[in-house]
């Protein structure tokens, strides 16, 4: 089949057009709108071209299209199309080349992400150590405030071993006091237990020791340091035996706001218990007190509590500094 198509149709074409075979039938099919407009000039039949083209159109599509529906169009759906080209462009098919890291598969960076984590983890933490350090801080001016009762303050005793002992010997550690009798049948000795667990647990073998441990008789009388040194040895080595006359005890039990009592009119020989105060009176490295650790504690509290006085603990100097830190008011 040959066809002459005019200039009107594929104007870049030039003047004229030469199209054979059954594959024009998609050219003419684009070209229809143009042939059917076409008229022949100074005529009003129909082009009698257009009709012929149509014909001839139909018939040599019809024959390669399932859906004869189709042919007048050039597309059938039920035909297999060929997948879009993913060769990038300037590259030679088979061949792959380097996948650029703007198009990596995922978009995580596991060093940033384990550097982020890590920085995140520290932050939190350092956090979360210095609230609690303000806020142990706070509640040991709270216990020193004004309109509290003073505890703690001078006084001047004799040790087990015959040596004079005053408060001074206590600064720059943490002290843990504890006022009680040799002769109590229980509670001194389960409270003397407690401390030499508490030691145990922060005074470490082959450092410098952090707590110095003191008891302080409220019985003078029978507690001589000769007594009081064969008592504490039963408990702890480190523990310091403080003794002394009646009125330097009684002076003493009043500076810490402690309470005993001994039944009146006693002679030589008689047989008595010691009514007291039962706490642990932990005082920092400037002898300032810090907290009363009763009973209202459980021996593993109490434990806590210390260490975590004494982890939050820095000299007046540097908390004064501190108060007006960026922190401070942060947890405040």
């Amino acid at each position: 089949m040959s066809l002459t198509l005019g200039k009107g149709c594929i104007p870049w074409l030039g003047n004229r057009v030469l199209i054979t075979g059954a594959r024009s039938s998609r050219l003419i099919s684009s070209c229809r709108p143009l042939l059917n407009s076409s008229k022949v000039p100074g005529s009003s039949q129909p082009d009698q071209t257009n009709q012929t083209i149509e014909s001839n159109e139909s018939k040599s599509s019809a024959s390669h299209i399932a859906d004869n529906g189709t042919a007048r169009h050039g597309f059938d759906p039920k035909k297999p199309r060929k997948p879009l080209s993913r060769i990038a462009l300037g590259q030679e098919p088979g061949k792959q080349g380097p996948i650029s890291s703007a198009r990596q598969p995922g978009f995580i960076n596991w060093t940033a992400a384990g550097i982020f984590l890590a920085v995140g983890g520290g932050l939190t933490w350092y956090f979360q150590r210095e609230k609690k350090r303000i806020a142990i801080r706070k509640e040991e001016e709270a216990n020193q405030s004004v309109g509290m009762p003073s505890i703690g303050g001078p006084f001047s005793l004799i040790d087990q071993n015959g040596n004079k002992f005053t408060d001074k010997d206590m600064l720059g550690k943490f002290a843990l006091l504890y006022f009680g009798f040799s002769m109590c049948p229980d509670i001194c000795p389960e409270e003397l237990e407690n401390m030499s667990n508490i030691l145990d647990d922060i005074n470490k073998p082959g450092e410098e020791h952090r707590l110095l441990p003191v008891f302080i008789t409220c019985d003078p009388n029978r507690d001589s340091p000769e007594v009081l040194k064969a008592y504490l040895a039963e408990f702890h080595p480190d523990i310091i035996g403080l003794t002394g006359s009646y009125e330097d005890i009684k002076q003493t039990c009043k500076e810490y706001r402690v309470y005993f009592s001994t039944p009146p009119d006693l002679k030589a020989g008689d047989e008595y218990l010691v009514d007291h105060s039962i706490f642990f009176y932990l005082m920092d490295p400037e002898g300032r007190f810090v907290e009363a650790l009763g009973k209202n504690y459980t021996p593993e509290q109490v434990n806590e509590r210390i260490k975590s006085h004494m982890d939050a603990w820095v000299p007046q100097s540097q908390r004064e500094q501190k108060s007006k830190g960026f922190l401070s008011g942060l947890f405040s």
